[in-house]
Formats: structure tokens, C-alpha cells, sequence
């Protein structure tokens, strides 16, 4: 099956929507599927205001459209909804072209941290955005029942996943700092609210792995905590194994990614009893959460660091890919009736299958 994925959030940028899509599209290959994912990197683009890691891609209809008929794909899904997205969702309603979509990131918070938005006008454009798809995924149940409550409808869980074979425990830490570590990995940026994080008594050290718009802030502000920036890889895998508690102090996230690889890593997570935290963590088991985030890290260290691995060894990308391949929507096998001259994907591959059957025949 050909399934294409389209996505304003895509590399080089670093974070848990990308990881997801990323990590999906390697399992789903593996399957023998077809995957192309289309991202900002195939347009013209422009820092996202106030964060300009993230970029947005300009005027992107046209060329999008000649993308999406050129792959000729059985399934579509729009990721996110930025201008990508938009366009994509506006294609396929044009041609009348079943699509699903993914809540990843929680938008109405994260704008009314940066400008004053209310976030019940943010969330009526996204009922509306997504309410045209035939399925929404989302990444938790608490997610799911939340949105629920706001008027989404047609929601379906996507969970994440984790690779237990890149964040595993290792023998030897490459943090030569004193113990004990608390680390986060991540965004660093307003929403993620690291200073709770780093504003508590801890009798270790504190280090931050990741970058963004707030480091700056941050850094001059908590001069003893230890900022390393972007990770990747095997680097960004090892300095998770080095700690000893990881810590997430966000409120607005969706999932988390990042707590199940520090879990895969034997590494107990620290967090606030929030969506997220609370669909991720097994309380006492892989993590500990409390209002009293100070607390949650003082009991997360005495936590076993092998029951955080079995516990995030239940999630790997193969079983959530496969749940992902459930959920997509199939193009129809009979050709939607377009409004536009333009023929369809589906009805040029349906013409060109009559042509070479007829060819065929004729031989």
C-alpha cells in the first residue's frame, strides 16, 4: 500500500512529532508498505514567529497538489495543521478524498502562552480543521476523552512507541558530573515550564539536553544547571542512561516520547500528575508524580531502574505502527466525483489500469 504522510512538523526539526512520523514511516517500510512523507523541506519556508527552529512552508497549494497526484497514494494523512496541512486537508476535500488526521501538540495552549488567544477560539478551528477527517488520532486516552469533551468526534488512540534497542541501560555513564543527575531532554521553550525543573532543591546535578527559544533565558537564569543542546542518536541515548532520574515538568504535553525512552534506559521519571505523565508513567513502578515535583524526584531515585525497563520495553514502534495501519483511511476503490478538470489519484490510476488491461487484451 502506498501511504502518504504529510506534515509541517519534519526534520531537521527536533521533537516528538518527528520521531513519531519518522520512527512510523521506518516500521511501516519494514512492513513492505510504501511510505513518502512530505514536509517543509521540499518548500519555501519561514521561521515560525518566536521560534524560528520550527519553520513554516509558504504558499505551498499548487506544488503540494502536483506532489500528492504524482505519488498516486492509497492512503493520506495530515499530520498536523499548519500550512501544509491546510492545504492538504483543503486537496483533499476539493477532490472528495477520505483522509485522516493526528492531534500531537496541544496549539491552544501553547499559543496562549505567546500571544492572547483565547483558547476556546483556537479550539473551534481545530474542531473544524479536524472534523473534516475520517478518523482523528490522538496519543492517549486521557487525550481522547478531554477532546471528547471540547467536540471532536471520530477519535481513535495512536499510541507512541520507543526503541528499545537504541535507549537501553548502559554499563558506563559519560556524564562526569556529581551524582545524583536529574536530566530533561526536549524543547526547550515556555511551554515545557523547566523552571520548575531547575528552580528546586536538588543535591545533585541538573542537566538540560535540547535547545529552543528559552535556553537563553534559562541558562543566564540557573548558571549551575549543565545546558548540552541537541542530541541525537546514540549520543542523546547514553547521556538518558547516565541519569538517574529524568525529569519532565510540562503541563501541556500530549505524550511524551521522551519519558518512555528515559524508562527504556532504566531511568525513573519525575513528573507532575498532568495528561501525559499520567497515561505514561506507572506510578511507584516506572516514575512517581506529585505536585510537589521536588518530591516526585526524591522518590523517583529510590525506584528499581529494571521495572522502568519492562515496563517501557511493552511499547515499541512496530506494535504502535500497526495500530497506525489499522486507523488510516483507504481511498476508495471507485472514483470520487471531482469539481475541478483536474483528474483525481484515484481515477488516474484507475484509467491507467483500464489502459493497460486493454493493452493487454489487444496483444
Amino acid at each position: 500500500m502506498k501511504i502518504l504522510l504529510i506534515s509541517d512538523a519534519w526534520k531537521p526539526q527536533v521533537n516528538g512529532v518527528v520521531r513519531t512520523l519518522e520512527n512510523t514511516s521506518t516500521e511501516l517500510e519494514a512492513m513492505g508498505h510504501e511510505v513518502r512523507v512530505i514536509g517543509p523541506d521540499g518548500f519555501r519556508t519561514m521561521p515560525t514567529p518566536g521560534y524560528r527552529e520550527i519553520r513554516l512552508s509558504l504558499m505551498p497549494g499548487r506544488r503540494l497538489d502536483r506532489m500528492i497526484e504524482d505519488f498516486l497514494p492509497d492512503c493520506i494523512h495530515v499530520a498536523t495543521e499548519g500550512p501544509l496541512g491546510m492545504a492538504a486537508r483543503r486537496w483533499c476535500l476539493h477532490h472528495e478524498v477520505v483522509f485522516t488526521t493526528s492531534y500531537h501538540t496541544r496549539f491552544p495552549e501553547y499559543l496562549r502562552l505567546r500571544a492572547p488567544v483565547p483558547t476556546r477560539w483556537t479550539y473551534a478551528w481545530l474542531r473544524r480543521f479536524h472534523g473534516a477527517a475520517h478518523r482523528t488520532m490522538v496519543r492517549t486516552r486521557t487525550q481522547k476523552a478531554e477532546l471528547a469533551r471540547r467536540g471532536f468526534h471520530h477519535l481513535e488512540v495512536w499510541p507512541g512507541g520507543v526503541d528499545v534497542q537504541l535507549f537501553r541501560p548502559r554499563k558506563q555513564r559519560i556524564l562526569d558530573l556529581p551524582g545524583p543527575i536529574a536530566l530533561y531532554a526536549g524543547r526547550v521553550a515556555p511551554e515545557k515550564t523547566l523552571e520548575d525543573f531547575l528552580g528546586v532543591e536538588f543535591p545533585g546535578s541538573k542537566v538540560i539536553v535540547g535547545d529552543g527559544p528559552a535556553r537563553k533565558t534559562l541558562q543566564a537564569q540557573f548558571p549551575e544547571a549543565h545546558f548540552l543542546g541537541y542530541q541525537y542518536g546514540e549520543k542523546l541515548a547514553r547521556l538518558v542512561a547516565s541519569a538517574d532520574v529524568f525529569v519532565f515538568p510540562s503541563r501541556t504535553d500530549t505524550l511524551g516520547l521522551v519519558m518512555l525512552e528515559a524508562m527504556a534506559c532504566g531511568v525513573p521519571v519525575a513528573a507532575f500528575p498532568v495528561p501525559g505523565p499520567i497515561d505514561v508513567v506507572l506510578e511507584g513502578v516506572s516514575g512517581c508524580l506529585d505536585k510537589d515535583l521536588a518530591a516526585a524526584m526524591e522518590r523517583a531515585l529510590r525506584l528499581d531502574p529494571t521495572d522502568c525497563r519492562t515496563f517501557a520495553a511493552e511499547f515499541s514502534w512496530r506494535h504502535c505502527s500497526k495500530i497506525f495501519l489499522d486507523l488510516v483511511q483507504p481511498i476508495p476503490d471507485l472514483p470520487p466525483t471531482c469539481t475541478s478538470s483536474r483528474p483525481s489519484p484515484r481515477t488516474v490510476r484507475t484509467q491507467t489500469l483500464s489502459d493497460m488491461a486493454n493493452q493487454g487484451a489487444a496483444e
